[in-house]
């Protein structure tokens, strides 16, 4: 097994660590796979740094003993409601004797689009291409090899705060790993549970954290919009604690085993006892209670999404509805409910496209910004160096890798 990739997801609630490899004949198998409680972050931002690296560690291991492969380096991700995006475009002349549009010329325009006023605490994190426009001719996907004079492009830009990325590097380093690419968490959970035809007929990925619910928007095959709430499951677990006066790992037991996100769904409204705290009688709710304490913060959830898809201007443009994904979707009625708040077809989306290994383990919804961090280092491997060679160190590094130096250097 060779081409090795692993993926780290450093949530608010749970880090993971996903180990994959390609086969002779291109097929992904899953090789290992590593968990632990997150300990270290708030609204998907690093405030303890210490805490992080912990966690990262206890992941990595558990990944390590699973898969056999010594890990060098990862594919994070990065989320946090400071993420911002917004639409950028830029022109340039073609060179070249024969004005065909080569890899440098698509590189050149792509650097153009790149020159606009950022503030000095933010850098750019992706920068994703829309469009092409070759001589006044629009909807041009690949232009390369195309013949013209003149290339346009219309492309979406990602920014994130330079203090936000440069502390998860920290502790990524401080955990004893490089970081061979940061990727935005939205973008990385579509790789994982979108296909094409879904991308090309207009769709929304909603993937419910632990601290963030992350939005993007597809059309056409490529992203349109993105949007970081910084609400999310862990906001339904302080609203169990405090209505019912109970301890945080009891409200998120109580969550996870008993919780609806919507109370018509709930049929069998069972008492559940809970134990007393503090030497208390212990207590007994209904599962309608408990719905009825959940389902207006997912409402609330649902309707910021559901202002944002309607900002970005693709509502009436998304035929293929709503997928759901993250451990928030997990919540029994989250589809339901989704359906009723968003007024449009919902799915629950499961990461998918691997052969074999541990596929078990990671078809669950908690593990797609995971599963796709190593998609994404799958699908640009080339530019990516790879994560596990003992006793070898890759000098290469991705372009993107080169410019988080950068940052992480002016510390």
């Amino acid at each position: 097994m060779d081409n090795i990739i692993v993926g780290l997801d450093i949530g608010t609630t749970k880090v993971c660590a996903v180990v994959a490899g390609t086969d002779e004949h291109g097929r992904m198998n899953i090789l290992g796979v590593g968990r632990a409680v997150s300990d270290g972050m708030t609204r998907g931002v690093v405030t303890h740094i210490d805490r992080t690296t912990n966690s990262i560690v206890t992941a990595v291991q558990e990944a390590q003993a699973s898969s056999g492969v010594m890990i060098k380096s990862v594919i994070v991700g990065i989320a946090g409601d400071h993420i911002q995006s917004f639409q950028s475009r830029g022109v340039i002349g073609i060179s070249g004797a024969d004005h065909e549009v080569t890899q440098a010329d698509i590189d050149r325009l792509i650097e153009d689009t790149k020159r606009v006023a950022l503030p000095s605490d933010r850098k750019i994190i992706h920068v994703i291409p829309q469009e092409f426009i070759v001589d006044g001719q629009d909807g041009v996907y690949d232009p390369l090899g195309m013949a013209g004079v003149r290339m346009e492009a219309n492309v979406h830009i990602i920014t994130g705060l330079v203090s936000a990325a440069q502390n998860i590097y920290k502790c990524v380093q401080r955990a004893g790993l490089e970081v061979s690419d940061m990727v935005l968490e939205p973008l990385a959970s579509s790789y994982a549970v979108l296909d094409d035809e879904e991308k090309e007929v207009g769709i929304a990925l909603l993937d419910i954290g632990g601290g963030t619910t992350d939005l993007a928007v597809f059309e056409e095959r490529t992203i349109r919009h993105t949007a970081v709430i910084g609400i999310a499951g862990k906001k339904v677990t302080d609203d169990i604690r405090k209505a019912l006066g109970i301890l945080n790992e009891q409200a998120e037991k109580l969550k996870k085993e008993h919780g609806f996100a919507y109370v018509p769904a709930v049929v069998d409204n069972e008492p559940i006892v809970l134990p007393g705290v503090g030497g208390r009688a212990p207590i007994e709710i209904d599962k309608k209670l408990l719905a009825q304490i959940i389902q207006p913060r997912m409402e609330e959830i649902l309707e910021i999404a559901a202002l944002e898809i309607k900002r970005s201007g693709y509502s009436k443009h998304l035929s293929g509805g709503v997928v759901l994904t993250g451990g928030g979707a997990l919540i029994k009625g989250t589809a339901e409910l989704a359906k009723e708040v968003l007024g449009m077809p919902v799915k629950i989306g499961i990461p998918t496209g691997f052969s074999g290994g541990l596929v078990r383990e990671i078809e669950n919804p908690a593990y797609s910004t995971a599963v796709g961090l190593v998609y994404h280092g799958i699908k640009f491997r080339d530019r990516v160096p790879a994560p596990a060679q003992a006793g070898k160190k890759d000098k290469s590094m991705t372009r993107m890798a080169h410019k988080m130096k950068e940052w992480f250097d002016q510390l």
